[in-house]
């Protein structure tokens, strides 16, 4: 059997032994959470629709289910166990915000058997999935559950206002009481489905303080990195047209306003990430599992489930970055460095942390012995800066113009010096700079953007400082353009346009 640690965390045993939790096998808890579930949301069916009153966040509703059966309840072969429902109406209001029905929510938790994940943190659950893809169940300690229930109302007002986030989605609290144990669980949406291969798995916090997966983690076939795995392997970030990255980092910033004004920290963006341009073989594994899964009779589709209804995006599906066969399972189209085509699955996890006093205490003792600003436990203001700072620099960038050909820079050069020689032919006329001041600054704006680009010739020893070349390819093109409406203004109010012509045309010659 595997072992568990005083706080019930579970521990590995052998390979083919069954997990425990809190001494509890999880075929057990998978079993008691399907029959207590569906007993709990069949009877709220029963009680009117009305608002949602102060008083229903703080309601915890209890049902006694013996071995044998009652007369409200079925038999079952498994212990005796008591089923608490925590916030049933509060919740019941969450879940037709997410447009889903009690029979569909019934379905996709009871209707098949979970299945159980590996755990690749340090928190010791359990997690499970539904059999449709659609939702996850984790177990959580105590203290996680109590804060949650002092959060609903908070979450309320925020979902309320915007239903788009990546902020976890909660659709229940439970808990299971057998033999003296409190096996407590939350029900949420599940960020990373299983229908597409997740090449990279990454979970960053913005910290670098041990932030690097362990040996151990490596060795699973679908490890999760962490924030220094990231920096090596994707080093120079992710690439997103303009519309999408202002949308994710928009929502980025107001999830993490919202978790810091609950004195909210230590979480977390998990990150996967589908590579499009992946082998045959691995398309053919994909096929057949999305067939393995077509054969599932179908749920409903969860409102605002996916990664890109989560940011408020424009309505795209990753048509632009995929084929007509892709199924973009909602997914955000993105770019690498090596101009691979991505689709991103994304969420804000391991939200029910509060930073109280063990943490104040944690991160003032890792200050004292590393650098304080790196280690992840840290005040809810730095913590959210930090978080934001690292996604906006290291992890999501925007792509300012496609990337060039060899012949493509050549033009733009071309370009950029055509700006320049018009700043020369029209400042040689003094009645133009005495007559024309506001066009001359602006073309002395134009002069400094030449610079950027094509480097300073009064400082040959340095480099110019662009960050990718798809900025210096839009910043070439933008000069060019702004160039061609000053000849015009040239045109409309100087003769000097036949000097300037000639001067483009020995340029182009």
């Amino acid at each position: 059997m595997s072992s568990v640690t005083e706080n019930g965390d579970v521990t590995a045993g052998k390979p083919n032994e069954e997990k425990t939790y809190k001494k509890t096998a999880s075929s057990a808890i998978k079993g008691a959470i399907q029959l207590g579930i569906g007993y709990t949301v069949g009877n709220l069916t029963s009680k009117p629709d009305r608002d949602v009153l102060m008083q229903d966040f703080y309601v915890v509703e209890s049902v006694f289910l013996p071995s044998e059966g009652s007369n409200l309840t079925p038999a079952h072969h498994y212990p005796d166990f008591r089923f608490k429902t925590y916030a049933p109406l509060a919740f019941r209001y969450f879940r037709e915000l997410f447009g889903i029905k009690p029979d569909d929510y019934l379905y996709s938790l009871c209707s098949e058997p979970l299945i159980e994940l590996s755990n690749p943190g340090a928190s010791g659950s359990l997690f499970f999935v539904t059999s449709d893809d659609e939702f996850i169940i984790k177990t959580v300690q105590h203290k996680e559950a109590e804060f949650l229930q002092k959060l609903l109302p908070g979450y309320y007002m925020n979902l309320n206002q915007n239903p788009r986030t990546l902020l976890p989605k909660f659709y229940g609290l439970y808990c299971v009481q057998s033999g003296g144990i409190n096996i407590r669980i939350v029900v949420m949406n599940n960020v990373l489905p299983r229908a597409l291969k997740m090449h990279f798995t990454y979970d960053l916090k913005g910290s670098t303080y041990k932030r690097r997966a362990s040996r151990k983690e490596r060795e699973k076939s679908n490890p999760t990195f962490k924030d220094l795995d990231f920096l090596q392997d994707m080093h120079e970030g992710l690439y997103f047209d303009s519309e999408t990255h202002s949308a994710l980092m928009k929502t980025l910033q107001r999830d993490c306003r919202v978790l810091e004004s609950f004195k909210i920290m230590d979480y977390s963006l998990l990150l996967g990430i589908h590579i499009l341009n992946s082998n045959v073989k691995e398309k053919e594994g994909e096929s057949s599992q999305s067939a393995s899964d077509a054969k599932r009779p179908g749920g409903q589709k969860v409102l605002y489930s996916t990664a890109m209804e989560s940011i408020q995006g424009p309505g795209k599906t990753g048509d632009s970055v995929t084929t007509g066969t892709t199924n973009t399972m909602g997914g955000i189209p993105a770019k690498s460095h090596k101009e691979e085509k991505l689709l991103l699955f994304m969420g804000i996890i391991d939200i029910l942390q509060s930073y109280r006093l063990m943490k104040k205490l944690e991160h003032s003792w890792k200050a004292l012995v590393y650098d304080g600003d790196t280690v992840s436990v840290h005040r809810p203001s730095f913590y959210a800066d930090r978080f934001l700072k690292f996604m906006s620099t290291r992890v999501f960038k925007k792509v300012q113009a496609l990337k060039s050909s060899p012949s493509k820079k050549r033009c733009n050069s071309i370009m950029a010096l055509k700006a320049t020689s018009q700043e020369i032919v029209c400042a040689v006329s003094q009645e133009w700079k005495d007559g024309k001041h506001g066009i001359l600054a602006e073309g002395q704006s134009y002069a400094s953007l030449d610079e950027e680009v094509l480097g300073s010739h009064h400082r040959p020893d340095l480099v110019p400082s662009t960050q990718s070349l798809f900025e210096a390819t839009s910043l070439a093109t933008t000069i060019s353009s702004s160039s061609l409406n000053v000849d015009e203004h040239c045109q409309r109010n100087q003769p000097m346009l036949y000097c300037s012509r000639s001067v483009y045309h020995v340029l182009y010659c």
